[in-house]
């Protein structure tokens, strides 16, 4: 078994791409298949390489390694050879229209409630006609011609699927500047790297039926197809035009990449989210007959959820290498304390200043606050002392529970949430608990 996944550098990976690499990379990592990486860079004005360089961080961060990288701008060959072949064939005919005159052909078409298929006017074009028009400055691009026959095929995901290749307009392989488009790039790639398997969004079905012409044509064997639902999100569409939804973005925010394997493999499936701690565990679960039909929806909120529990068991060595830096201060025993109150990477450096550097404190009842630092047990501060404290608090104001804590806890902490005091105030150290309580800065 080999898969692929095959991104458009044209913007940074985002869940809805990320979802399929991760499916197709699952799909050949259980079955001890091969999966391949191609960058599908043959638009020139759109792909960019720092968007590549993304890409590949992202897969890396993600932990989806590949057997083999491929760039398609550096394949122009290959699909040169299967322009000639078509064209040879009668398969492939140059077209003469601008794409001002497609636009009113297809505008037209609408108006008459007809399907928006290219007329094949350049099919009556004589050989005269056509030098003229070149001689003339009017490069032709290349159409596909599709044959009014039944494309069927039985889907990963959809069950069987058919369509009418009459039905179909004759997709531009060669653009009029010589380049070649996705379509001819991608069937001459999953045809030279032997793909057996081809995971994708469901907006390609169409794309699927042509490809799988376009196999035939070329002799080639057609490979199995899944499509998938596509991923909307409760805040709008997931699109790498949007922020918030690429894996940089999610990444920068202290998300876990095991946090979004774990949520992005089982939405659309027959399974609950859960939580996995490795892609070991993945592999081991999945199945392509799992995927569902149904939409899916990305919830951050249920990413966020399963970051915090994931985050809640990491040991101290990981979480050094997760922040790379070194944050002075932090050290084993203050991630003992802090670890199951915080719910991504990046709160640690949070943390390390309230216990260590100097915070804004959160003041409601000065009055109540001050008086907390009089009442100030005598001693060193230990995890003992918040007991002694509180007793004390509680005979002199008649406060407790959360009345009596919570005034205290936004003082020293800026927070209204955080780990016990019992084991926080010995950390801070009586000058800093003094200080803060009084207002100050410190």
């Amino acid at each position: 078994m080999i898969t692929r996944f095959a991104p458009s550098p044209t913007g940074y990976l985002h869940i809805g791409n990320a979802r399929t690499a991760i499916f197709a990379w699952l799909l050949a990592r259980s079955q001890h298949g091969r999966f391949i990486l191609r960058i599908d860079d043959t638009d020139r004005e759109r792909s960019r390489p720092e968007y590549v360089d993304g890409i590949l961080e992202d897969l890396r961060w993600l932990g989806l390694d590949w057997d083999g990288l491929f760039y398609q701008s550096a394949r122009l060959s290959l699909y040169e050879e299967a322009k000639n072949k078509l064209i040879e064939m009668g398969r492939l005919y140059p077209c003469y229209e601008s794409q001002q005159e497609l636009d009113l052909k297809r505008k037209s078409m609408l108006s008459k409630n007809a399907p928006p298929i290219y007329d094949r006017q350049a099919l009556q074009l004589s050989q005269a006609e056509k030098q003229k028009l070149e001689e003339s400055g009017v490069q032709p691009h290349w159409r596909f011609c599709m044959l009014d026959e039944e494309i069927k095929w039985m889907d990963g995901v959809k069950g069987e699927v058919s369509f009418l290749g009459g039905n179909i307009s004759d997709p531009i392989l060669i653009r009029a500047d010589g380049s070649m488009t996705y379509t001819i790039a991608s069937v001459m790639d999953d045809i030279d790297m032997n793909i057996t398997h081809i995971i994708r969004g469901e907006d390609h079905v169409t794309n699927s039926a042509i490809h799988t012409q376009i196999f035939k044509a070329l002799g080639a064997k057609v490979p199995t197809f899944a499509h998938l639902s596509l991923v909307k999100s409760n805040a709008g569409e997931i699109s790498k035009r949007i922020g918030g939804f690429d894996i940089r973005s999610l990444r920068e925010a202290g998300i876990e990449p095991m946090a979004i394997n774990s949520l992005l493999s089982k939405i659309g499936t027959s399974e609950p989210v859960v939580l996995r701690e490795s892609l070991e565990e993945l592999i081991g679960e999945f199945a392509l007959d799992k995927l569902s039909r149904s939409p899916v929806t990305y919830d951050i909120k249920e990413l966020e959820t399963l970051n915090t529990g994931l985050i809640h068991k990491l040991p101290y060595r990981t979480v050094v290498e997760r922040l790379g830096a070194p944050i002075q201060g932090f050290d084993e025993k203050l991630w003992g304390i802090i670890c199951g109150n915080i719910s991504n990477i990046k709160e640690v450096g949070m943390w390390t200043t309230i216990c260590y550097g100097s915070i804004e404190p959160v003041i409601e009842d000065l009055d109540f606050t001050k008086l907390a630092a009089d009442l100030l047990p005598e001693g060193i501060v230990d995890e003992g002392f918040w007991d002694k404290w509180s007793a004390r608090i509680k005979e002199a104001t008649s406060k407790s529970g959360y009345k009596l804590f919570r005034p205290i806890r936004l003082a020293l902490t800026g927070l209204d949430k955080g780990p016990e005091l019992n084991r926080l105030l010995p950390l801070l150290g009586k000058d800093k608990i003094v200080a803060r309580l009084n207002g100050l800065t410190a």
